[in-house]
């Protein structure tokens, strides 16, 4: 690796753990309707407002031995997680895409699915105003990334999502609306194609996790299990992965 590459990388890190450090207000607030602006970061528990050191992506966790120092309470697992899985992604979505306009589309088609996946498993909810960010987003990165035709977006809008709300009228609600708007929304971000082979990767690793949790007894038969993470691994691997996978199935 080039100086430079190692420089790049570096910087695609750093962006990633502090846009994951903001991907935390959104998780933490957007569910309990607070503005994700205003007020500063403070403690969850106390309320304190954090100094620049406290914010600072996974090192102050680190530092701070995962508390608050002032009530010394313990500040959840999931910030530093966060952090990490967000910085990961932007060098691993960078290794593939380099500085493009497709990366910038990826990367925060990345950021919304995190923000889903741990809301939904935190609050068993995926939240309205994501999903209409999600809409927006998606019809304007597809115009600056050129690589989702209106015609793809639109049938990729209603394809899935359809099959989910089919399926939800079925089963009386064994489907949630939030799986449903989740789909739609990415319908515009991935495509007809890729959206509708999300959704099958979305239901093979979730029907694959329920078995193993089943198995090892640690959901029972009636327990909920939120299905938004599984949707955006399969949403995140059809999307990047779609030719790919048609060819090795067409082989």
């Amino acid at each position: 690796m080039s100086n430079t590459d190692f420089i790049s990388y570096s910087f695609i890190f750093i962006l990633g753990l502090v846009i994951g450090s903001f991907l935390n207000v959104c998780i933490y607030r957007i569910p309990r309707d607070e503005s994700i602006v205003f007020p500063p970061s403070r403690c969850p528990k106390c309320g304190r407002k954090l100094s620049a050191l406290e914010n600072m992506p996974l090192l102050s966790y680190m530092l701070q031995n995962g508390k608050c120092k002032g009530c010394q309470g313990s500040i959840s697992i999931r910030y530093p997680i966060v952090e990490l899985l967000t910085g990961i992604s932007f060098v691993w979505l960078f290794s593939m895409l380099g500085f493009s306009t497709v990366f910038l589309k990826y990367s925060v088609m990345m950021c919304i699915l995190l923000a889903i996946s741990f809301i939904d498993l935190e609050h068993k909810i995926i939240p309205d105003e994501i999903v209409v960010f999600s809409i927006g987003a998606g019809i304007l990165l597809n115009l600056i990334a050129r690589d989702v035709t209106l015609l793809s977006a639109l049938i990729g809008f209603f394809s899935a999502s359809g099959i989910l709300l089919l399926m939800a009228v079925i089963t009386k609600g064994a489907m949630g609306g939030g799986d449903i708007k989740l789909m739609a929304a990415m319908g515009i971000f991935i495509g007809n194609g890729p959206i509708l082979l999300a959704l099958f990767i979305g239901f093979m690793i979730g029907g694959f996790v329920s078995l193993l949790l089943l198995i090892f007894k640690i959901k029972g038969r009636k327990d909920y299990i939120p299905f938004g993470p599984f949707l955006a691994a399969g949403v995140l691997i059809s999307g990047l992965f779609f030719d790919e996978i048609l060819r090795w199935y067409l082989m």
